[in-house]
């Protein structure tokens, strides 16, 4: 059975997962500014590939991982500091695993006053019934892409934010490559096939250190496990992710050769998603004057 929660600024924090582990924030926390190192090439990415505009309703991917509650952070720094004027929202989507509990979010972010949107989905019992030849990676987030974009359009919100970095790209790109044959690559901003509600990934020059550098010096709520069925069985992606690490050791410049080369790649979709189709525009700009 699916489970939602929302709250706005007043909603109690009772209601975690029974038995889960809970760190409860009683009072209204400040948002902790980043680094200059991320704010900087986060500022570099939003110009670059014009992730955000003015009026924009961003509803960030909060998984709970050190990467989505950097970006969380980061987010609401450019709202305070940015010339536009932007709303930032969260949804978490929890796959209802023994070994996964996000509910720690849940005071969280209610002692942040950001609107939180906390979706229940049993993806792990589905995943049993109707993943076929699927990985379990691949069938999760499908599914947790289909419910982010469900609450996304339910609350009105056009923009959809996630959290993948340079590693995560650089990552990918090399399974494309190796075991697809493609070369394929996340990208920076698009619009969904539906024509409304654009993709953005504010994170792309970002380092995984980074994001896990910045988690820690912030004492950051992050959730452990992210992806409870990845860390039970070896994957393609950490197996990519060990051999970036190995030729990094020999190449300091790697990343940076990469992210010049997969740059094409990044693009795709840019145009469309910069083209400013209505369908894609928030909905109070359609109800005005209807």
């Amino acid at each position: 059975m699916v489970g939602v929660f929302h709250f706005g600024l007043t909603e109690s924090a009772h209601h975690l997962r029974p038995g889960g582990a809970a760190r409860i924030f009683l009072r209204m926390i400040t948002p902790v500014t980043p680094p200059k190192s991320l704010l900087r090439q986060v500022g570099r990415a939003i110009g670059d590939y014009q992730l955000i505009r003015d009026g924009d309703r961003v509803l960030l991917g909060l998984s709970g991982g050190k990467d989505s509650l950097s970006l969380l952070h980061l987010l609401l720094h450019f709202q305070r500091r940015a010339p536009i004027r932007f709303e930032v929202g969260a949804v978490t989507v929890d796959p209802q695993s023994e070994t996964f509990d996000p509910s720690v979010l849940i005071p969280y972010m209610e002692a942040l006053g950001v609107p939180y949107f906390y979706r229940r989905e049993p993806i792990l019992e589905l995943a049993t019934e109707h993943m076929d030849n699927d990985s379990y990676c691949a069938f999760c987030a499908r599914m947790k892409r289909g419910t982010m974009y469900n609450t996304a359009r339910r609350h009105g919100y056009n923009v959809l934010a996630l959290a993948q970095h340079l590693d995560d790209l650089a990552e990918s790109f090399l399974m494309s490559a190796f075991h697809g044959g493609q070369l394929k690559t996340m990208k920076a901003h698009y619009v969904v096939r539906e024509g409304d509600l654009r993709v953005i990934r504010p994170l792309i020059y970002v380092r995984e250190r980074q994001t896990a550098d910045f988690a820690q010096a912030a004492g950051l709520p992050v959730v452990a496990e992210s992806c409870p069925a990845c860390f039970d069985m070896p994957t393609q992606r950490q197996h990519m992710k060990e051999l970036l690490a190995g030729e990094e050791r020999e190449n300091p410049r790697l990343f940076k050769s990469l992210l010049t080369a997969m740059r094409p790649l990044i693009e795709d979709g840019l145009s469309e998603a910069l083209a400013g189709a209505r369908a894609a525009e928030p909905a109070g700009r359609h109800s005005k004057g209807a």
